[in-house]
């Protein structure tokens, strides 16, 4: 006895059509990767890392004191880095990191305070970090930019306004050279700083107030 099997047409037209529709999906996703790869590759040769001038910037906050006065102060130790594709750095990246040691008030004794554990407690939290997350160019040179804050061991958002100074070649050193201001404010309870200081004794919001300039990194 002899069997005869036939092979079913429509199944062979099946297989075709799959197997032509897996060559089309792999050409569409080799594609896409090429894409997202000729992007990638776009920002990075285009995008510049600029770094703060440490002579010529400042990083400062403000105070209440008993609710009848100011009180100001600047980190002495910090430096800013930012990376943007853009000449108006509308598409900047921006990190921070301050040295908590370098607290300045000028007053030795009050620094020594907020060094110790009743403030920033220096020596178990050491810096203070920002992450820019996204900047918007809210009108003309000022922008809002929004990162998240860590310090004293906590991470909080916060937002700053930013105004761009515009960018010059530097005569000295023949370096373009950007200029930025910065001011927000935030409090300190968010962060646990002086907890046991009532708000009427030093004030619960700190304002900041920043300026630096940058200079593109070699």
């Amino acid at each position: 006895m002899y069997f005869c099997i036939k092979e079913n047409n429509n199944t062979k037209g099946d297989n075709y059509f799959a197997s032509q529709l897996s060559i089309q999906k792999y050409t569409i996703m080799k594609k896409i990767s090429l894409s997202f790869l000729l992007i990638s590759f776009a920002f990075s040769a285009f995008s510049q890392t600029w770094v703060s001038d440490p002579a010529h910037s400042r990083l400062g906050f403000s105070i209440s004191h008993l609710t009848i006065s100011q009180v100001t102060g600047n980190f002495k130790q910090f430096e800013v880095k930012v990376i943007a594709s853009k000449p108006d750095h509308s598409d900047a990246k921006v990190e921070v990191i301050a040295q908590i040691a370098s607290i300045n008030t000028d007053v030795e004794q009050r620094d020594t305070h907020l060094k110790s554990p009743d403030f920033f407690d220096a020596q178990k939290y050491p810096t203070l970090t920002f992450k820019s997350t996204s900047i918007k160019k809210v009108k003309g040179n000022n922008y809002r930019l929004i990162g998240n804050l860590t310090m004293h061991g906590i991470t909080k958002p916060v937002i700053l306004n930013v105004v761009y100074r515009g960018t010059v070649t530097n005569p000295m050193n023949k370096q373009q050279t950007s200029g930025f201001t910065l001011t927000g404010t935030l409090k300190r309870s968010d962060f646990e700083i002086g907890s046991k200081f009532p708000a009427a004794m030093v004030g619960d919001e700190v304002t900041i107030s920043a300026s630096v300039e940058f200079s593109e990194s070699k």
